[in-house]
């Protein structure tokens, strides 16, 4: 049964500008994990644009919106084996959203030039 839907759009230009003006945005949202895969990336900006749109979308999708005991960079959006995205959480985290107890989560992420969105389903 499904308990939980979240969709979240962003601007890959909004996401660049913040990481490029904003000493540490970069680090207090993504994990050194996504760094790594974002940053050798030749359109490195609409990844990580991807993935800050799926962090929101699992938000919403859980219906709390950000939380308190979350890190954004605690969570984690990497492809499987297959290249699939699944979401990771790690620290307090991982703490904090174990006693909500969310499910089985999916999530499809996709980007374009300008425009990043993602999707979050929560299961039970």
């Amino acid at each position: 049964m499904i308990t939980g839907l979240g969709l979240d759009v962003i601007e890959t230009e909004r996401v660049a500008e913040k990481i490029q003006k904003e000493q540490g945005f970069r680090e207090l949202v993504f994990s050194p994990e996504e760094i790594g895969y974002c940053e050798p990336k030749t359109h490195k900006y609409e990844h990580y644009a991807a993935r800050f749109a799926a962090k929101e979308a699992f938000f919403k999708a859980l219906g709390t919106g950000w939380t308190e005991g979350t890190a954004f960079n605690e969570i984690v959006i990497l492809g499987n084996e297959r290249g699939k995205p699944q979401l990771q959480f790690k620290g307090q985290t991982a703490r904090t959203l174990q006693h909500l107890d969310p499910g089985k989560i999916s999530v499809s992420i996709s980007h374009l030039k300008n425009i990043a969105a993602a999707v979050v389903v929560i299961e039970n």
